[in-house]
């Protein structure tokens, strides 16, 4: 995306992982086979049923009927055509705005507002002459940051050394240390950091700091935005969550512009009814499915698991992909806890040799609980193939199948394997393969395929593709992030040890020590995937994706687990996007 900045970029550094798993014979067919019904889930060895593990995980807080009886009300057309009439009017506004400083200001509001994605090609155009004509203003430090957050965002090479001017020999000038709407601007911008620039470190800590020591100086309302702000910076936030936020704090502002604030609402609301039809056409699945009656011992995370697809990719456009990856993540989940918590060692071998297989006579060597979770998967994989073959023309069943079902099997079951030999991995080891075992490859996969891309003739691999180093970086950070929301409570009930512990076992170091490795090991790969992001030749479309799975990990675990426990901000959040709407 960034062919111009490869004096920014270092070379991508290649992690361990088997990108060819041999190829075995497949079908494209999707099978039609119902789960089976029967009450109950008997292993062929009653015996061993005591040793069987559980997460004591509560049931869903999601009714189905309440699900069914929530309405669409802003899917009539009359809602659409007065939408298109406010798209008209703000591309003229956009339009009307000559002064550079002005339109980055606009802009800036559009991102936050959520209906940026209406003016993609005008905002690109701007932001494309400003960077080209060398037309960027930057007469103080807010709107230098403004300027460097937005062009950077938009892929172009604007060096950290523009913010030079607003330091001395000691450092960033002590005369910034009052301006809190510079140094907000400042902070988010240090946001956007690859490894190797200084300036933006310091001026993350040096903008932090002080923000720090103003929160309680300054408007409340200015205050809670300083809060906001240092508790999840708007680069790693939930864009959708941000929408839902910023109107609210937009709608406070003396010189907000009302046609924005309109389109921001109604469209808020036209695309909360998109997110309604497919929670009601997801529940009616996931219902007739009945994995969740079955498998009492799992997550029954429906709206949550559909939360996680809202937070890669909430656009009208994303529909079927959205619908896709929470049934991807709903049967992902099921499995994850056969592995980590209810299957006996021989069980979950059996099942990753019937993955490996796909072959539904495979079946037969499993228990019955088993069977249903298989024939779920095979269904899932089959069907989904078959309807990107019908709506882009190539089959993806053989990604699916080896590159990530596979590859996330072999994961978990080393994963299983480890707890059960009583084996401590070394930290190296535990992130090689819990990258992988977290979902982030499986799931950009599917999201890759879901939303019209293709892959070259000669490959069956995303990752082979140029995808690697982007969705690595997303994954760990996932994985780092899930580690610091949940570790506690896994080890707790007795788990494999998570990056916290590995760093411990090896280090010696104490817990709140670990802690702190960890976060900055975070904070490392959160600098990787800015990198990624603009080395990435992969469409911005989908690297938007990938950095939005990062971004949603960070609102999922940032008060614990906020999947295996949902009852708390998890519902809020649900609640806020879901349920809750404008009045316009």
């Amino acid at each position: 995306m960034l062919s111009s900045c490869s004096n920014l970029l270092q070379s991508p550094v290649r992690i361990g992982f088997i990108m060819n798993p041999p190829r075995l014979p497949l079908s494209s067919k999707p099978c039609r086979i119902m789960c089976l019904r029967e009450e109950g889930a008997r292993s062929p060895r009653n015996s061993l049923e005591g040793s069987r593990r559980s997460a004591d995980y509560h049931p869903s807080i999601w009714d189905h009927h309440l699900i069914q009886s929530i309405e669409s009300s802003y899917s009539d057309e009359r809602f659409t055509a007065d939408l298109d009439e406010l798209k008209l009017e703000a591309k003229y506004l956009l339009e009307s705005y000559k002064e550079p400083s002005a339109q980055l200001h606009l802009i800036g509001s559009m991102q936050r507002l959520g209906v940026a994605y209406h003016l993609g090609e005008e905002i690109n155009e701007s932001l494309g002459k400003i960077y080209t004509n060398g037309l960027w203003p930057y007469h103080d430090v807010h709107q230098t940051a403004l300027g460097f957050r937005l062009l950077r965002e938009h892929g172009h090479c604007v060096p950290s050394d523009v913010f030079d001017k607003y330091r001395d020999e000691k450092g960033f000038k002590k005369c910034l240390a009052r301006d809190v709407r510079g140094l907000l601007s400042l902070y988010e911008a240090s946001q956007f950091a690859i490894d190797g620039e200084e300036i933006l470190d310091e001026a993350n800590k040096f903008s932090a700091m002080h923000l720090k020591l103003l929160e309680k100086q300054v408007d409340p309302h200015v205050a809670e935005q300083v809060r906001h702000s240092l508790e999840i910076p708007l680069r790693w936030r939930v864009p959708r969550l941000e929408t839902k936020y910023f109107i609210d704090v937009y709608d406070r502002q003396e010189c907000r512009n009302p046609v924005l604030l309109k389109l921001a609402k109604l469209d808020f609301n036209i695309v909360q009814s998109i997110h309604r039809e497919e929670m009601r056409e997801l529940s009616k699945w996931w219902n007739e499915l009945g994995l969740a009656q079955k498998l009492k011992f799992s997550r029954d995370r429906l709206l949550e698991n559909y939360l996680w697809a809202v937070g890669i990719a909430h656009e009208p456009q994303f529909s079927k992909c959205r619908v896709g990856l929470t049934k991807l993540i709903c049967i992902l989940t099921v499995i994850d806890d056969v592995y980590d918590v209810y299957g006996l060692p021989e069980e979950v071998k059996l099942f990753t040799a019937a993955v490996k297989a796909w072959d539904l006579k495979a079946m037969d060597t499993l228990p019955d609980y088993l069977k249903c979770c298989f024939l779920a998967l095979h269904n899932f994989v089959n069907e989904t193939a078959a309807d990107i073959e019908k709506d882009h023309g190539w089959d993806a069943t053989a990604l699916f199948r080896k590159e990530v079902w596979e590859s996330l099997c072999e994961a978990y079951l080393t994963e299983a394997e480890w707890f059960h030999k009583g084996y401590k991995p070394t930290l190296e080891e535990y992130l090689e393969n819990s990258w992988i075992s977290v979902g982030g490859p499986i799931a950009m996969s599917h999201a890759y395929c879901l939303s019209g891309n293709t892959l070259s003739d000669n490959s069956t691999s995303l990752l082979q593709q140029g995808g690697f180093q982007l969705i690595y970086w997303s994954s760990l950070i996932v994985r780092l992030s899930n580690d610091l929301g949940t570790s506690k409570a896994e080890m707790e009930r007795g788990d494999t040890p998570k990056s916290v512990q590995c760093r411990m076992n090896e280090s010696g170091e104490t817990e709140r020590a670990a802690i702190e490795r960890i976060r900055d090991m975070l904070s490392h790969s959160l600098k990787k995937l800015n990198e990624e992001c603009w080395r990435t030749q992969l469409s911005r479309g989908f690297a938007d994706m990938v950095l939005n799975m990062a971004r949603t990990s960070q609102c999922i675990f940032q008060h614990g687990d906020g999947i295996g426990t949902s009852n708390g901000v998890t519902k809020n959040k649900i609640t806020s996007l879901f349920v809750e709407h404008y009045s316009v």
